[in-house]
C-alpha cells in the first residue's frame, strides 16, 4: 500500500479542521524570538503545501520536499493557482541533498519527524540539515508527543462519513519498539461509486530527551523545546511538541 499515494487528493478534507494560519504565525514568532529575518527556508515534508504557501506569499524564498509525488502534485497545483513561486523538489529526508545552497532556516512540520522510525536515520536526517543552515541559522520542528501517540493515537480506532468520503482509521501501538502502525481505509466517491483505497502509517514515538540528545550529536546548540504554539515547556500530557535548535 502506498503511503500518502491517493490519500495525497482527499488530504486537505480531512485536515479542515487544522489551523495552518496558526503554524505560520507561530513560526514567524519564534523567528522574532531569535531576532532572526531568514530569507531563504527550506521545507522538509511539506506535504500539500497548506504551510509553505502562505509562507512563500509573506515574501520568503520557500525551496519544499517531500517523498509523496502525490503530495507534491497537489501542492504544485496549489501553489500556481495561488501564485506563489515555490521550488519542490521530491526527496527522502533521509537522503537528504540539495546541491550549492544553504538556507537561513529549515522547516519540518506535522509529524515529519514521527515518520522517522529509527534513530540512526534521524540522526542522519539532523546530521544533513545541520550541515544545509547557514551559519546561526535555525531548525524549527514538531513531533506528536510520545504521550499522544500511546494514549490517544495508540490501540484506538477512528472513522467519519463525510459523505463522498468515509474513512476508517485502526491503530496499533507496539510498546517493544515504540511505534504506532496506522491502518487508514478510505472510501473516495467517484462516479457514483465508492473507490476503496487502503495506506499503511508507521510512526515513532519519541521522548523528548531522546529527541535533543540526536540533536547534540549532530552538532546543534541553544535547543528550545516549546509547548504547542506557546513559549513555555511541554507538560506531560503535551500532544505536540516544538523544538527549536541553532547551528
Amino acid at each position: 500500500m502506498d503511503q500518502y499515494g491517493s490519500f495525497a487528493y482527499v488530504y486537505d478534507s480531512l485536515m479542515t479542521d487544522v489551523d495552518y494560519q496558526q503554524w505560520v504565525v507561530y513560526i514567524e514568532a519564534l523567528f522574532k524570538r531569535e531576532g532572526l529575518a531568514p530569507k531563504k527556508i527550506l521545507e522538509l515534508a511539506c506535504g500539500t503545501g497548506n504551510i509553505t504557501i502562505p509562507l512563500s506569499l509573506r515574501g520568503y524564498d520557500m525551496t519544499a520536499s517531500d517523498i509523496s509525488e502525490d503530495m507534491l502534485m497537489v501542492a504544485a497545483d496549489k501553489a500556481a493557482e495561488s501564485q506563489a513561486r515555490i521550488l519542490f523538489l521530491q526527496q527522502d529526508m533521509r537522503e537528504l541533498e540539495v546541491e550549492n545552497q544553504t538556507f537561513d532556516s529549515v522547516l519540518c512540520l506535522c509529524d515529519g519527524i514521527n515518520y522517522i522510525v529509527e534513530e540512526s536515520e534521524l540522526l542522519k536526517v539532523f546530521s544533513s540539515v545541520h550541515k544545509l543552515l547557514s551559519p546561526e541559522g535555525v531548525f524549527i520542528f514538531d513531533i506528536s508527543s510520545y504521550f499522544k501517540l500511546k494514549n490517544i493515537l495508540g490501540n484506538n480506532t477512528f472513522g467519519e462519513n463525510l459523505g463522498d468520503l468515509c474513512y476508517l482509521w485502526e491503530n496499533y501501538f507496539d510498546e517493544e519498539t515504540d511505534t504506532v502502525e496506522m491502518d487508514l481505509t478510505l472510501f473516495i466517491e467517484s462516479d457514483a461509486l465508492f473507490k476503496k483505497v487502503e495506506e499503511f502509517h508507521l510512526q515513532k514515538a519519541y521522548h523528548s530527551e531522546e529527541i535533543i540528545a540526536l540533536l547534540k550529536e549532530a552538532g546543534f546548540r541553544d535547543i528550545s523545546v516549546y509547548e504547542a504554539f506557546k513559549l513555555s515547556s511541554p507538560v506531560e500530557n503535551s500532544e505536540r511538541i516544538f523544538f527549536k535548535v541553532k547551528k
